[in-house]
Formats: C-alpha cells, structure tokens, sequence
C-alpha cells in the first residue's frame, strides 16, 4: 500500500486535475481523494479490482460530517493491474466530471458545493506518476 497526499495545492472551478498512476499487478484497489483534508473528502474515487465485495467495479463518494454518503456506481471499469491509467477530473461548482482511460465518464455531485480544494490523498496498491492541474 503506498499513500500520498498533496496539501495546499489549489483546485479551482473550472479546472481539469489529470492523473496518471499504475496499479500494482497484485491490486485488489485503490483510491483517489479530493477535499479539505481526510475527514471532509468532496470526492472519494475507488476502482475496485476485488475489494469490499465488488469486483471490477469503480465506486465514488463524498465523506462529510463524520459520515459517507450515498454511493455512486456508473460507468465502465477500464483499469488492468500493472497497466498505466489516466483519469481526468473537470470540476464545476454542481459537479465532478471524471473521465477514465477509455473515455467513460462519471458524474459525481459537488456535494459540498465549494469553489476551490486543496488537498489530494491517494492510498492502496497503485503508484501514482503524475499530478497536474490545468
């Protein structure tokens, strides 16, 4: 399991954060966190090869007040262990526009409505390459 987190950055509405990562080849998942710190997370993005009972799946949520609120599963799965990912995430004041590797997108409520975060977490079995916000 590797974890990184990124503080003090700026992600503004209206920009796009990419992400380009690996999943380890014996990943079972891995998670993508966007907000004001680990406890107040805006976005939770969680593919799951074999985790917590799914299998292939992509679950996203919102961490708010001590509590996860309701889970959001659309879009495909297009994740392969050992095989470089890119996910962009475009972020409007309703919402997260996530876009997966082949294209498919997902639309996670804004839930907390705010116009600018600044902390990123990443944890479980995937190395992060690149961050960049545009």
């Amino acid at each position: 399991m590797s974890n990184v987190e990124v503080r003090n950055m700026s992600f503004k509405v209206g920009q796009t954060l990419t992400i380009t990562g690996v999943p380890n080849p014996e990943a079972a998942k891995f998670a993508i966190n966007i907000g004001h710190s680990a406890e107040d997370i805006a976005l939770h993005l969680n593919p799951r090869f074999d985790a917590e009972g799914d299998e292939r799946q992509v679950v996203c949520n919102s961490f708010q007040a001590g509590s996860w609120c309701e889970e959001i599963r659309d879009g495909g799965f297009p994740f392969n262990q050992g095989e470089e990912f890119k996910i962009s995430i475009t972020f409007t004041k309703e919402e997260f526009l996530v876009t997966l590797t082949d294209g498919s997108e997902i639309h996670v409520p804004n839930r907390h409505g705010d116009e600018k975060y600044k902390f990123i977490f990443f944890e479980g079995e995937a190395r992060i390459q690149g961050i960049e916000i545009k």
